[in-house]
């Protein structure tokens, strides 16, 4: 990962939680550690990493991912082991 990617995890997994961070970063953050990101119905987006698949709602009409959508991102990391 690089520091951008660095960067997206610190704030993902910041407290309290942020709702200022871009999905574009999120998803590559995603992309960088090996997962596919496939497109689903509406704004939906599957994240499929390892045997893990996680399906999160696409921000619109604004870019940054609210509240819970970065807490769920996080769970989803958590539940991969993977630590700040």
């Amino acid at each position: 990962m690089n520091t951008r990617h660095q960067r997206t995890l610190a704030a993902v997994f910041a407290t309290p939680t942020r709702a200022n961070i871009e999905w574009a970063s999120i998803e590559a953050l995603f992309v960088a550690m090996g997962a596919e990101v496939e497109e689903r119905a509406g704004s939906r987006v599957a994240v499929k990493l390892g045997e893990a698949v996680q399906v999160f709602h696409r921000p619109h009409p604004g870019k940054e991912a609210k509240k819970p959508t970065v807490r769920s991102v996080r769970d989803f990391l958590i539940t991969l082991g993977v630590k700040p």
